[in-house]
């Protein structure tokens, strides 16, 4: 590994950060072709269904590709999905060497594509900037080791933990520019999720509103047990965006059929001591096609995750406010701790401003069980 490994990777995996939000449910994928120290091709994968990262970048390069290096962020594909696989593309190439970020997270496919480069003659290097490439594609990873949606819980809270008031008022906690940061993630992900109590008090549409007007609509998740969901509520008009109410299967096909009717799926699941199973939920989500989600809910739908250790991800927005109050709103409700060993720990991966509040991205710690 040099310097220029480092460099070219960090290209590729940029040109690959790009497409977020357009690939899924494939991987965010950059490559870049060089040849004696000079870029002939660069390609991502720019949408599901259209050609891979290695397809755009050799046709740029051409037959400059001989004799190169290939760097790209995720193993070549040995498999024929929707497009043939990448891997042949690449033996084929006249390539000299090609640099691996990461092998493909999938247990049936992970490195077949990169023995098929090997037993062609091909020099193989793997894992420059894996750690990278691995936190760009951590919705891809979790997809295939678990066949479940990546959660994101993002929160906005003042410096003293509070989401709202005790009335529940909470517009806004953080600036303007948090919440065009969250209309960015709305972009990237799948779906959003809240709880009904939310869509009963504020009423929300869920949708994106980028500055350029030209952002993704994620599908509306509403947890909503008994289905109380207003028949007035924004979340039921389907124009923009798809809407998904989870409920009790103690529901009624009645009362299903009322919500189906206007266009809405309705997604019956069971209960537990903590409310609806979100384990089964997830696995029906996914079985839709939501890869990601994003959590909005309230203190109580936060809770209920948590507990049930359906995370993955958090995204908090801390403003420089101070509300105070015994009864105002906190991220988590549910069950009181008497002791600070039983919080759940995380490992705070960065943190840095937007606007005038800060951002923290922080991640379960491994083993964490409650």
């Amino acid at each position: 590994m040099t310097n220029l490994d480092e460099k070219y990777m960090q290209l590729a995996l940029d040109l690959a950060a790009s497409a977020k939000g357009n690939t899924n449910p494939n991987p965010l994928v950059g490559a870049v072709i060089v040849k004696d120290g000079v870029i002939v091709g660069t390609g991502l994968h720019r949408k599901a269904g259209e050609p891979h990262a290695e397809v755009h970048a050799f046709r740029m390069a051409s037959e400059h590709a001989h004799g190169a290096t290939l760097y790209v962020t995720l193993e070549p594909c040995s498999h024929y999905g929707k497009t043939p696989p990448c891997a042949n593309l690449v033996k084929d190439s006249g390539v000299r060497r090609v640099v691996v970020a990461m092998q493909d997270p999938n247990p049936a496919v992970a490195g077949r594509g990169i023995q098929l480069l090997r037993d062609a003659g091909i020099e193989v290097e793997v894992g420059i900037l894996e750690q990278q490439a691995r936190r760009l594609n951590e919705r891809f990873i979790h997809n295939m080791l678990t066949q479940r949606p990546f959660v994101i819980s993002k929160f906005a809270m003042t410096l003293d933990g509070k989401i709202a008031t005790h009335t529940g008022h909470s517009k806004w906690v953080t600036g303007e520019a948090a919440r065009e940061d969250v209309h960015q993630i709305r972009h990237e992900v799948d779906g959003i999720l809240v709880g009904v109590g939310t869509v009963i008090a504020d009423n929300p549409t869920l949708t994106t509103r980028l500055k350029e007007g030209n952002g993704k609509h994620p599908t509306r998740i509403i947890m909503d047990s008994s289905l109380r969901t207003p028949d007035l509520a924004n979340v039921l008009n389907t124009e923009q965006a798809q809407t998904i109410l989870v409920c009790s299967k103690d529901v009624s096909q009645d009362k299903i059929d009322q919500f189906t009717e206007k266009g809405v799926t309705v997604l019956p699941v069971g209960k537990n001591e903590h409310g609806l199973q979100i384990d089964e939920m997830l696995e029906q989500l996914y079985q839709l096609g939501i890869t990601d989600i994003l959590l909005e809910g309230g203190s109580k739908v936060n809770a209920s995750f948590l507990k049930q250790g359906a995370i993955d991800k958090y995204v908090v927005y801390i403003a420089p406010k101070v509300l105070g109050g015994n009864l105002s709103l906190t991220p988590f409700a549910g069950y009181n701790p008497s002791f600070m060993n039983e919080a759940w720990n995380v490992e705070v991966t960065t943190f840095d401003k937007v606007g005038e509040d800060l951002r923290i991205i922080a991640y379960p710690k491994l083993g964490e069980e409650k």
